[in-house]
């Protein structure tokens, strides 16, 4: 096999001119591109940045990117712009904050919010990398409010994996609260509009210097054809910044990392979060890190396509003020625990041929009401959410034994009023209450394909490490769902919102400082 000049200049120059040849196996990474992509002689546009994905974490980079002075691009494969971003529940962990002082909320600290992300994690989280993003939560939160002017609903969640309710959401329920809003700051304050229907081929990296010199994409993309479309050639000055997210509705690419995410898992992802760019980055010689990692949601409701919206009776209704219980009428995890944990013990409740439902009555309710009283009508009248006058009869729907339900919940009441779970040490906070009134509500839950935890090994401030170096690729960002670093082995859940956010200013920022 050809000798590697020591240098990188000659790495890559012999890596090309491996992967030309045809070069066996066991070459290096960046040698084993399929073909070499040639440099463009002239490119057909130019710009300071390029911004890969109009998520929360692209639009956030932009933003800051275009506040530093330099000119950017954004650029977004799908018709529209904000990917899974605009389709999320629009919930974000804030410690801190004016929602915690309102709700007498005490105890809580970005240090425990660190100590959360830690211990979800399985502690295969980067410690600098959690600890930057739980510090940052209180002034992320001050920037999304004062700068970007997102509106955010009264009242405050608890949700899987936290020690403290720190959830506040968007006013409008959905990610679109955000995204929309920083889509428009940037366009107002920058003249910077995203770009849709518009592919990335390639990212072009020059053989002789190692640096990302820009891209290779197709316009008037329709996706999903990777052939349509017109190729053109774009440089980036300063940087290219990858926002592409995660790969979740990718079923070949997902079951090929984990066996058992087949094409009967459902996903909440959007049809475009596929993996041709964790593809096109692994070809340039990034360095993806625990991409088997892949996060299933515990609480959809299987009657959904995609995220839906009853997830937020099933988290905050049913599980935080409620219970859950499988067809055998017991509760068989807390409630509150991390995805992963949750997502889990469905999966073996749905193996032994038990159904798994969350559990409310009309109290239940109580505080969801106060974050969005227009919810409830919505999961309701179409029937995700069922309600009974009686527990019996709500019962006697889901098939299971009255008496046995009936135990489970005097059990559960028993533990509110005395503070403590015996049977899963959930905690309880001021606003769960005895559960002895009806009506009554219902909805089952089945896990689907969420998030991806692994992805692009970067510094704090985003530059994209070589896999074969560990040195930063120049000119070379990623942030958001497409890194890997903050969440270890389970994102808890809202962390993902703070993590694209904040890892997304960062890399904005630091890439309008790169020498053009």
């Amino acid at each position: 096999m050809t000798d590697i000049n020591n240098s990188r200049r000659g790495f890559l120059r012999n890596a090309f001119a491996m992967a030309a040849a045809g070069a066996a196996a066991g070459a290096p990474s960046f040698a084993a591109a399929k073909e070499v992509i040639q440099m463009p002689a002239k490119w057909d546009e130019e710009t300071d940045v390029i911004v890969v994905g109009s998520g929360f974490a692209g639009l956030a980079a932009a933003i800051e990117a275009a506040a530093a002075g330099a000119s950017v691009m954004v650029l977004e494969k799908m018709p529209t712009i904000g990917g899974n971003s605009i389709i999320n529940g629009g919930d974000i962990c804030v410690v801190g904050g004016p929602h915690q002082i309102k709700g007498k909320i005490e105890g809580d600290s970005e240090d425990l919010l660190e100590d959360d992300i830690m211990r979800n994690g399985a502690y295969m989280n980067e410690p600098e990398r959690a600890h930057l993003v739980a510090h940052s939560s209180l002034t992320n939160y001050e920037w999304l409010v004062n700068t970007i002017g997102v509106e955010f609903a009264d009242g405050i969640g608890f949700t899987g994996g936290h020690s403290k309710p720190r959830c506040v959401s968007a006013k409008n329920g959905s990610g679109s609260g955000y995204v929309l809003k920083e889509a428009e700051y940037l366009e107002k304050h920058y003249g910077v509009k995203p770009r849709t229907r518009v592919y990335v081929e390639h990212i072009l990296r020059n053989p002789e210097t190692g640096v990302v010199e820009g891209l290779q994409v197709r316009t008037r993309y329709r996706f999903p054809k990777a052939d349509s479309g017109t190729v053109k050639t774009i440089r980036a000055r300063k940087a290219v910044i990858l926002c592409h997210g995660g790969f979740g509705a990718d079923v070949k690419y997902r079951s090929t990392l984990d066996p058992k995410l087949t094409a009967k898992f459902q996903t909440t992802n959007q049809p475009g979060a596929t993996s041709e760019l964790w593809r096109e980055a692994s070809r340039i010689g990034g360095h993806i890190v625990q991409a088997d990692w892949i996060q299933c949601t515990p609480w959809n409701n299987p009657m959904e396509k995609g995220m839906g919206i009853c997830w937020n009776y099933s988290q905050y209704v049913g599980g935080e003020a409620g219970l859950w219980v499988n067809t055998d009428g017991r509760r068989f995890v807390n409630e509150l625990e991390n995805r992963k944990v949750r997502s889990d013990a469905i999966l073996v409740e749905q193996g032994k041929g038990r159904r798994c439902i969350a559990v409310a009555n009309e109290a239940s309710w109580k505080v969801f009401d106060e974050r969005r009283p227009d919810y409830k009508k919505s999961v309701t009248e179409p029937g995700l959410v069922k309600k009974y006058a009686t527990l019996a009869e709500l019962a006697a729907d889901w098939k299971i034994d009255p008496k046995a339900l009936q135990q489970q919940i005097d059990e559960f009441n028993g533990y509110v009023k005395a503070g403590k779970d015996a049977q899963f040490n959930r905690i309880f906070t001021d606003t769960v209450k005895p559960m002895t009134e009806g009506p009554w509500y219902a909805a089952e839950m089945s896990p689907k394909v969420h998030h991806c935890m692994g992805g692009l090994h970067v510094t704090l401030d985003g530059k994209v490490l070589d896999v074969e170096t560990d040195e930063p690729i120049p000119h070379l960002y990623a942030a958001g769902e497409a890194c890997y670093g903050t969440h270890g082995a389970v994102r808890m859940g809202d962390n993902g919102t703070l993590d694209a956010l904040v890892t997304g200013r960062l890399a904005g920022k630091a890439a309008a400082q790169e020498k053009a």
